[in-house]
């Protein structure tokens, strides 16, 4: 498991690179949650999630034979858009594989940034081809069971719990999971900083992988889904899971209708334009709320924006909202 040395270390070299995104109170969520909330802005950061800091994290550490070889990585949307723009600011020649269910628009952002991008028929099939990739001599940048990924992601951690107003006085601190390198590095940052802080993981119906894996005492396959695909990894990592088993309070699972509603939820009561990914954080708020009750101060890792109004409205039909 990783520390908040690593961490340190990945703000020093990812700095220049990523920005240092706000850490805001948030008056509109307070009068939806009734409670004190406090939002980490990862959705204003570069690519548009925080899958930028993981990236650029790995990339800066490979060798020059590594990066005359080229990366690869697979993704549900966030990871590949971030590997691929940071890998063209670099010069690294990059390799992305997604899912053909991935956003049209996540594919559309990595064969712009000049990347190779591969489809296949689902995220269990771009996982094997990934392997194969790797076994032909690319240097494989994994979305989250990398330790050097985590601590990138662990920056956001490190920056909320040095930003936010009143850090001492956050009790709940919320984030999503796909794999779990997100929540890994941010439950390693404040429980070594602020470790009477709660750290609760979200998932959503059909994207339960981590939620599974501690049922079953180690990550299991579980089948996808949810039409949350920035979410949606087959599987936890041994890695990620040690890490939540031994810093999470709990993964709460939301469905995808209550996930949709919250997009439309922080659009009008936050003035965000998030993705399904961060919009799950307001159903799973109110489970955290009805189980501490009175006292609570929510800190929410907003984590990506990376959706059309497109797929909203469409979604927004599907579910009737």
């Amino acid at each position: 498991m990783i520390g908040i040395s690593e961490i340190r270390e990945a703000a020093e070299r990812v700095a220049g690179y990523v920005v240092r995104t706000p850490t805001v109170r948030s008056p509109g969520l307070e009068t939806l949650l009734g409670a004190p909330v406090t939002t980490k802005l990862e959705l204003l950061q570069r690519t548009g999630s925080f899958k930028a800091r993981g990236a650029t994290a790995k990339l800066l550490t490979l060798t020059d034979a590594e990066r005359a070889a080229g990366v690869v990585a697979v993704s549900g949307g966030n990871h590949g858009i971030a590997l691929a723009h940071m890998a063209a600011a670099l010069h690294i020649k990059a390799t992305v594989v997604m899912s053909r269910t991935a956003p049209k628009r996540a594919a559309d952002l990595v064969e712009a940034s000049g990347a190779s991008l591969r489809l296949t028929d689902g995220m269990a099939e771009a996982f094997a081809l990934t392997e194969r990739l790797r076994a032909e001599g690319l240097t494989l940048v994994h979305p989250f069971d990398d330790p050097l990924v985590i601590a990138g992601q662990g920056t956001v951690g490190l920056e909320f719990s040095e930003d936010a107003e009143n850090a001492d006085s956050l009790t709940d601190v919320l984030v999503s999971i796909g794999g779990g390198g997100l929540i890994a590095g941010v439950a390693t940052a404040f429980k070594a900083l602020r470790p009477q802080v709660r750290v609760w993981g979200v998932e959503t119906v059909g994207a339960t992988a981590m939620a599974e894996a501690l049922a079953a005492g180690g990550p299991v396959t579980v089948p996808l889904s949810s039409v949350v695909t920035t979410l949606s990894a087959p599987s936890a990592s041994q890695l990620t899971y040690d890490h939540v088993a031994a810093l999470v309070e709990d993964v709460l699972v939301v469905p995808d209708a209550e996930a949709v509603r919250g997009v439309l939820d922080l659009a009008e009561h936050a003035k965000l334009w998030a993705e399904p990914a961060a919009g799950c954080l307001l159903p799973a708020a109110r489970q955290v709320l009805e189980r501490v009750g009175d006292g609570a101060r929510l800190g929410l890792v907003v984590c990506g924006g990376n959706t059309t109004t497109a797929d909203i409205t469409e979604w927004a039909r599907r579910f009737g909202l």
